[in-house]
């Protein structure tokens, strides 16, 4: 596999079987990964089917900060924009948030144990994303195996055209995205499906943003969706040239 050759890794990971259903139906037996990225610390959990739920770890400051003379953290200075409308990266100390700065290193925990396609697919596109975005267009995207991606409902729509319409590098309003999904008047709603994501950076709900412009709640915290959007807008611009 493309990951397997050109990112060494070493893997980690466990089985944990779940509990019996209410109604008495054994539920699946549920693999957990742990993938170390430039943004800290991310969990995967997921069964022979597929993908049950990527967890983020809250970014408190950026990657790889840096210090002035008298010790306070800066960065230097970067602006995100986008195709559809403009978004400014918040201030972080005295400079602004850049991405690129953290190393481009992607390692699953110590470990031996083969993963299941579903987590070894998010891997490799995970570290593709974070190392070498390009390749993110050639790697299969995991399936998926979540209640909420099941169902049929407004929130799966959303997320599902979230995927599929919102491509590496752009940003849309939560207005936008609900009209892509079929209701104009629902931002709101969109705002909900984008907390309800069990998958995130995959079905990238870090590129919806206000209307505005600001870049809005995150899962992982603010810092780490300006992070995520500085680093699509600098990874496309460098494919460009």
């Amino acid at each position: 596999m493309i990951y397997g050759k050109d990112l060494p890794s070493t893997m980690a990971s466990r089985f944990v079987p779940k509990a019996t259903s209410k109604n008495g139906e054994s539920q699946c037996k549920v693999m957990h990964a742990v993938l170390h990225s430039p943004v800290g610390k991310i969990e995967i959990s997921g069964c022979e089917t597929g993908l049950h739920e990527i967890k983020l770890p809250k970014m408190n400051m950026p990657p790889n900060r840096r210090r002035t003379k008298r010790g306070s953290p800066t960065l230097p200075p970067s602006e995100c924009s986008f195709p559809r409308f403009h978004a400014i990266c918040s201030l972080f100390g005295r400079g602004k948030l850049r991405a690129g700065e953290a190393p481009a290193t992607c390692e699953v925990g110590a470990g031996a144990g083969a993963l299941l396609e579903p987590l070894e697919q998010c891997v490799a596109w995970l570290r593709a994303y974070f190392c070498e975005p390009a390749l993110t267009a050639s790697l299969p995207v995991p399936a998926f195996h979540h209640p909420v991606l099941q169902r049929a409902s407004f929130t799966r729509q959303v997320l599902w055209t979230l995927l599929n319409d919102v491509k590496f590098g752009e940003a849309i309003s939560y207005k936008q995205l609900a009209a892509l999904a079929g209701n104009s008047k629902a931002a709101r709603a969109v705002g909900g499906a984008m907390r309800s994501n069990p998958i995130p950076i995959i079905i990238p709900c870090h590129r919806v943003i206000r209307s505005s412009g600001e870049t809005g709640n995150y899962g992982g915290g603010n810092l780490m969706k300006e992070w995520l959007l500085s680093h699509e807008k600098l990874q496309k611009e460098k494919l460009a040239y």
